[in-house]
Parts: C-alpha cells; structure tokens; sequence
C-alpha cells in the first residue's frame, strides 16, 4: 500500500488503485498494511518457508519492491517474479508452495486476476488458498498457519 493510502478507507484505497494513479502504483513507495511484518514472521517462526511474488516483471522494478521488504522489516523469504511470457500461475506452478495468500484483485478485476483461480486444476489439491479483500491486510488471518482453512 501506498504512503498516500495509509490514512485512507479500503474503499477508497481501491478506488484510487482502480483509477491506476501513477503515484498509487509507485512500488517504492509502498507500506505494509497493518501487523502484517509481525504476522509473516510469526508464521516464519513455525518453521513457514515464505515466498513473495511481485507482480512486476522488469528488474528495477522488482528490486524496488526488494528493497521495501527490507525497509520495513520483512522476514526473509524467497523473492520470485514472472520472467519471460510467465503468468503468475506458472510460478506458482513452479514454486509449489503450501500456501498462497492473495488478495481478491477487486479494483484489477476480480478473480481472473488472481492467481489460485488459474492454477491447473491437478495442482490446486496440493495447494491451500487463502483469499483477502485487497488493501484488508492479514492482520485478521490466524496466528497459526495450520489453523489457515484449506
């Protein structure tokens, strides 16, 4: 989230996101929402190996988002991005991971957007997906991963 939506609603956070303001979708002026750094590294201390996906491509631009997760305390996790002609759902296919939290992509469009929704369909039984409104944070989420629903 961005610096200029802190103090804002989630609505209005998403309607400002749908407007796609230039200054909104600056990655390196993007904040954590909520206890979120606290959360993953509750996870992280369970023995949760976490993966972060951007949804940037170029190199500058994935390691502004980088250099976010470092500003602001992130535990350390494996940084994937899409390369090539990549869509998300092939690094998730790539990566396999246990867990993928996402946020439902309303102001980009809903569920077509996300990643779960694409994965082949083989591969979602292995994968446990958990789903939050964008701009919500995970600060409601279990503190525990294994009490994430499947």
């Amino acid at each position: 989230m961005n610096e200029k939506l802190v103090l804002r609603s989630r609505e209005e956070r998403v309607k400002l996101s749908r407007e796609r303001d230039p200054e909104i979708l600056d990655s390196s002026r993007q904040v954590p929402i909520g206890d979120a750094v606290s959360k993953l590294q509750r996870w992280k201390d369970e023995g949760v190996e976490l993966v972060y996906l951007s949804a940037h491509r170029k190199r500058e631009n994935t390691a502004k988002v980088s250099s976010i997760l470092e500003k602001y305390g992130f535990p350390k996790g494996l940084f994937v991005f899409r390369q090539g002609t990549e869509q998300y759902e092939n690094v998730a296919e790539r990566i396999m991971p246990d867990v993928i939290v996402e946020d439902d992509c309303e102001s980009i469009g809903g569920e077509k957007e996300m990643v779960y929704p694409r994965i082949k369909l083989p591969l979602k039984s292995r994968i446990r997906s958990v789903v939050v409104r964008e701009f919500e944070g995970i600060d409601h989420l279990p503190e525990s991963v294994d009490k994430l629903g499947k």
